[in-house]
């Protein structure tokens, strides 16, 4: 489902999984709770019958291995370049595949698992077959309708038309008004989007949220740097624009003026649009209004009339996350052609709803990502369908999920490792000696408010009033995103539902929320290799115990901190304490902006500031809780390795990884955390304790010293 932008800025997440609509083919990101349900409790995922084909890479993850001996690169010494040293012959060994950018031995590896278990749910669903589980028949349908290529090709664009119909009923500024708020509340992303979010100063309530959008590449530095790979990008985005036009009809001339006016229109929001490092400070995104206070800053943008087309008329408290965009929106609105608006909006309308056209529509939209991230084809299909079908219905189908892959065992386990993680940072806090006790006790009083929510939400979604059907794809989208717009519509004004989940269940990943002061660890990512019941405890608090960490750390990360205990945008810090944070900081920002991929791109130091201090305060509190009880956490040397290795080597290899070069690129110009390679080194590098295990000495790469030794928490 679609995460309102504002709340996509917030949430905190171990990995960034889509990067822009034009580059992702569904993002994971399901939200939502309703209806009970008891579930069994974390284990290693039971086999699950199925035909989808998996990698060889895949297959070569052995759940009760504390150190993969094949993975390592013993001509690397461990002290020169660590993560060479761990990953190497894994890298050496796996390609990537032609449908992937990149290949995590980790992310990419459980997601295949989850998604061939995903398949044969919904392959069963489809056919009539467990017709009593919760919205069996709607997953089965919509699965279905998406897997029916012939189909969709038969229909050609005609599931489009009454999309496009609302784009040529534009006449004037006020039905430029309607027609967006219809567009965007089926899903299309034009111009800007409205939500619903909670108060940064009151984390009771909801409010509505507007944030800039529009673009059609990743971010705003594509349109406006100069540098030969942004142009290149940009003449290629522009040939994708025409293109598509062209394949919805137009004569190829008419196409290119189409494109070109498109693109005029996407680089004025581009440079009204709020950079990425700045929309990761919580007070630059907070601009709290009421509707005269939004019909004042933009005038020529018909308020009531959108507000009552998205069926919320009566909302008066809204967050502007960026004004100064919303406003050149308004002066937008007066100067450019009612026809030129058209344009624009017809070409957002197509892609917005590509993946559910003709495959001309869908191969062409993959020249262009291609160009961005160098994968070379589609995945397949049945995959296409599995994400679709989480994007549109997560939680119904997170349901089937949990109960297919959850055993008996290991949900008590990572709660007790969690509680151990919270005792480190409660132990490390207590020992600060940078801080001072007034800013120690709120920090405490917030570590203690902290709620965890583990594999699975406590109460379901339900999605019974969602109409599904065999019938069309593009219709059970559109009426999907419509759905999820309501709910989120439906908040506004209500008190904050703590229960929530951003993302579903078999989504490998985590997340930290600043404003719910809340971890979430989804059952997706409770699996091997980052955890299993039957491997020794040092190598699994390295790689699940790090997770816990990293997110547990967002509390306290340069924007986690300036939010208070119940999750309110507040000043807690003493002015002396947060000058002694910003200073630690800036080691962290300085040091991995020295760090660069091919072609000679550097780390955005500011833009990582927060992910980077995760992963180094991740990996100290999660080392201190192995250590914490020794009896607990024994084991043995595996592979030569003692238990303290076990730990670094459990931790590095959950992030073995390759990745093709435009998408490392791509990465570093967008994404919020650093490359996996430096996930590993950046931390490593600055704890003593590594450097012990591993017999480190003063002048080894992996050993930083002195000032250029970082330390935050």
């Amino acid at each position: 489902m679609r995460i309102a932008r504002p709340q996509r800025q917030r949430l905190l997440g171990l990995l960034t999984m889509a990067v822009a609509p034009i580059v992702a083919f569904a993002c994971q990101d399901a939200r939502d709770p309703s209806s009970q349900v008891v579930l069994p409790a974390i284990s290693d995922p039971a086999p699950v019958a199925t035909t989808a084909p998996v990698p060889p890479a895949a297959t070569a993850i052995v759940a009760n291995v504390s150190v993969d001996d094949a993975a390592l690169d013993k001509g690397v010494k461990p002290c020169d370049d660590f993560y060479q040293f761990a990953c190497g012959g894994w890298k050496k060994a796996t390609p990537i595949p032609d449908d992937e950018a990149s290949w995590y031995r980790s992310f990419n590896v459980i997601s295949e698992r989850n998604e061939a278990t995903l398949k044969s749910i919904l392959e069963a669903f489809a056919k009539g077959e467990r017709a009593s589980e919760p919205s069996a028949k709607a997953l089965g349908d919509f699965y279905s309708a998406c897997m029916d290529e012939e189909g969709i090709e038969k229909a050609g664009l005609e599931p489009l038309r009454a999309e496009l119909a609302k784009v040529d009923a534009v006449k004037d500024a006020a039905s430029l008004t309607v027609a967006l708020a219809q567009l965007q509340k089926a899903g299309v992303d034009a111009l800007f989007a409205f939500s619903s979010g909670q108060d940064f100063k009151d984390a009771t309530l909801v409010v509505g949220q507007i944030e800039q959008g529009g673009l059609g590449m990743p971010d705003r530095d594509y349109y406006l740097k100069d540098d030969a790979k942004k142009k290149e990008l940009r003449m290629k985005y522009e040939e994708y624009v025409t293109h598509l036009f062209v394949l919805t009809g137009d004569k190829p001339e008419d196409a290119t003026k189409s494109a070109k006016a498109v693109l005029k229109i996407e680089r004025a929001l581009a440079v009204a649009s709020m950079s990425k490092e700045d929309r990761r400070e919580p007070k630059k995104v907070y601009h709290r209004l009421d509707r005269a206070g939004l019909k004042a800053q933009a005038p020529n943008i018909g308020w009531d009339a959108y507000l009552t087309e998205l069926g919320v008329p009566s909302v008066t408290a809204i967050n502007v996350a960026q004004p100064a965009f919303v406003k050149a929106v308004s002066g937008l609105v007066k100067s450019v052609s009612v026809a030129d608006w058209r344009t624009y909006l017809r070409f957002h309308t197509i892609q917005g709803f590509n993946r559910q056209l003709p495959s001309k529509l869908v191969d062409e939209q993959m020249k262009f990502r291609a160009a961005m991230t160098g994968q070379a084809k589609l995945p397949p299909r049945w995959k296409r369908c599995v994400r679709a079908t989480d994007e549109a219905m997560g939680e119904a189908l997170g349901q089937a999920f949990v109960k297919a892959t959850l055993g008996a065992e290991g949900k008590a386990t990572v709660e007790t490792m969690i509680r151990a993680i919270e005792r480190a940072m409660n132990g490390n806090l207590n020992k600060l000696s940078w801080m001072d006790d007034a800013t120690r006790a709120r920090a405490l009083e917030k570590l203690a408010l902290i709620s965890n929510m583990v594999a699975y939400p406590d109460k379901w979604r339900s999605y019974d009033a969602l109409k599904i059907d065999r019938g069309g794809f593009l219709a059970n989208t559109s009426r999907a995103d419509a759905f999820e717009q309501n709910r989120q519509l439906a908040k506004i004004g209500k008190p904050v539902d703590r229960l929530e989940w951003l993302m579903s269940p078999p989504t490998v990943n985590a997340y930290y929320e600043p404003t719910l002061n809340q971890m979430v660890f989804p059952a997706g990512i409770l699996q091997p290799p980052f955890y299993s019941n039957d491997r020794g405890m040092p190598a699994n608090f390295g790689s699940i115990g790090m997770v816990m960490g990293h997110e547990l750390t967002h509390g306290f990360d340069d924007g986690g901190r300036q939010f208070d205990a119940k999750g309110n945008l507040a000043d807690w810090w003493s002015p002396a304490i947060n000058t002694e944070f910003e200073k630690r900081a800036s080691c962290v920002e300085k040091q991995f902006g020295t760090y660069e991929v091919p072609g000679g791109d550097k780390v955005n130091g500011k833009l990582t500031l927060g992910e980077n201090i995760a992963d180094l305060g991740g990996l100290k509190l999660a080392y201190a809780a192995f250590k914490s009880d020794s009896e607990k956490t024994k084991s043995e040397s595996a592979s030569g390795f003692s238990p303290e290795q076990q730990f670094f080597l459990g931790f590095a290899q959950g992030w073995c990884a390759n990745e093709r070069d435009e998408y490392q690129r791509l990465m570093v110009s967008t994404n919020p955390h650093s490359p996996p390679q430096y996930r590993v080194i950046g931390p490593l590098s600055n704890m003593p304790e590594f450097a012990k295990a591993f017999t480190c000495k003063t002048g080894d790469k992996m050993v930083r010293e002195g000032a250029s030794k970082c330390e935050v928490w």
